[in-house]
């Protein structure tokens, strides 16, 4: 199942729980706006090149629309729509003022020197720029992306609208970013781990973690899991995969990966086949790089006791959902605005997903909008800053972010007791629930 296939059968699902009226739920589902633009440049043996950019606007029903920019060669319109429906519930599960974007070029960054990124950068922001900004759109790094390319956006992006260091997040610090903010995505799965396992009285110290992906999620995540006591036993990455059942030396295999551009070769662990690290026994699984790893193909060999979503969609919706919901009967649904109901449907049905393979064999899934959100709630601090003026210590970056973290566990956990589902859907429920809300609220009419 591709990325938008997955996403909105997730979104669906949640509608269905939440008794959506079927026009509001296709208003909800319908993106805001689709770009695609045309990006010629001069390569660097004076040849011109032709990419194709994309930024999809989701949803502003909560305030601006919010989301990475992404290179890479295989970026589609199915992918970028995928992502910026995402990033519409995740803004809405961490309760930021934010709808949600996202955007990419259709390229190859390692094929391309400093000089082609930045004239790319620079074209595409051209073609775009009227239709991002402060309070509209506010992007941000992505995969194939990084601190470099927003402060490219941003100084393009000035010289129309005069200086603007809000437009984008995730910059330099020198321009602006935040404290803390590399760290923002992995810190967050830390927080959303712990809230999890505290659910169960347990705690990081002591448990045993796999981690897929050493990119900046997981090296960041393998780095304070193991500062919090816990125990990294394997960890993968493009290049190969490593093991030790005594515990990976993080700061020193950071080293090497750094040394090497990644970790093939590392001599702190036993060498393992990559495609056998999500099957390893450990408590915690961890995909932190490409969607789609956890399917029904290998769901049944999964020997961890939970699954922290640090990636985007990293579980196919037939690993872990049933065919057949049972239905439940429910009086009319409704989404409660304040201090006024509004009646969305009078033959609401709630649909209680049974959980398939994973549930089955007791695996609890922490989902990728709320487990990976402490990256745009990071993005969020960042924004306010830029636009009081005023930076905070990194002291306080970590400390709002552990705050927000909790809270939309806490959230999530209560629409799972309200609406008896599992945290997948009570997350989505969540963030549907929200951003519906704040569409009525501003006067959608059936």
């Amino acid at each position: 199942m591709n990325a938008l296939a997955a996403t909105s059968r997730n979104f669906k699902q949640a509608a269905k729980l939440l008794g959506l009226d079927s026009k509001l739920e296709k208003s909800l589902l319908i993106p805001f706006r689709e770009i695609k633009v045309e990006c010629t440049i001069p390569k660097d043996d004076g040849t011109l090149a032709s990419y194709v950019g994309f930024r999809v606007q989701h949803d502003n029903a909560r305030g601006p629309m919010k989301g990475g920019i992404r290179y890479h060669h295989e970026v589609d319109p199915d992918e970028v729509n995928a992502l910026a429906q995402l990033m519409t519930w995740k803004t809405a599960v961490a309760n930021i003022p934010y709808g949600g974007a996202k955007g990419g070029i259709g390229c190859s960054p390692g094929d391309l020197s400093i000089s082609e990124l930045e004239r790319l950068t620079r074209v595409f922001t051209q073609k775009i720029h009227d239709l991002i900004g402060i309070h509209t759109d506010v992007p941000a790094p992505d995969m194939g992306t990084n601190a470099q390319t927003m402060a490219w956006i941003l100084d393009e992006y000035s010289k129309f609208h005069g200086y603007s260091p809000a437009v984008v997040t995730g910059k330099p610090v020198d321009l602006g970013g935040s404290l803390g903010r590399d760290a923002a995505t992995g810190r967050g799965v830390l927080f959303a781990t712990e809230a999890l396992l505290a659910e169960h009285g347990k705690g990081i110290a002591g448990q045993r973690f796999v981690i897929q992906g050493f990119g900046n999620v997981g090296s960041w995540a393998a780095q304070l899991i193991t500062e919090a006591g816990g125990k990294v036993i394997a960890i993968s990455d493009v290049t190969g995969a490593v093991k030790n059942s005594n515990g990976i030396d993080i700061a020193k295999l950071m080293k090497h990966s750094a040394e090497n551009r990644g970790i093939k070769g590392f001599d702190g662990g036993d060498a393992v086949d990559p495609t056998s690290l999500l099957t390893e026994e450990c408590d915690v699984l961890i995909p932190a790089a490409l969607g789609g790893v956890i399917n029904k193909d290998n769901a049944d060999g999964i020997k961890a006791k939970y699954i922290i979503e640090a990636a985007n969609h990293p579980t196919d919706p037939e690993a872990d959902e049933a065919r057949t919901p049972k239905i439940l009967p429910q009086n009319k649904a409704r989404i409660c605005c304040h201090n006024s109901t509004h009646t969305l449907t009078d033959s609401g049905e709630m649909y209680m997903f049974v959980v398939q393979i994973l549930a089955n064999k007791g695996v609890l899934i922490l989902p990728d909008i709320l487990a990976n959100s402490g990256g745009v709630t990071v993005s969020y601090f960042e924004w306010v800053q830029n636009i009081q003026g005023f930076m905070w210590d990194e002291e306080k970056v970590n400390r709002e972010l552990k705050t927000y973290m909790t809270r939309a566990f806490r959230d999530t956990k209560e629409m799972c007791r309200s609406h008896h589902c599992d945290l997948r859907m009570g997350a989505f429920t969540l963030g549907v629930n929200r951003v519906a809300r704040a569409t009525v609220l501003r006067g959608w009419e059936a």
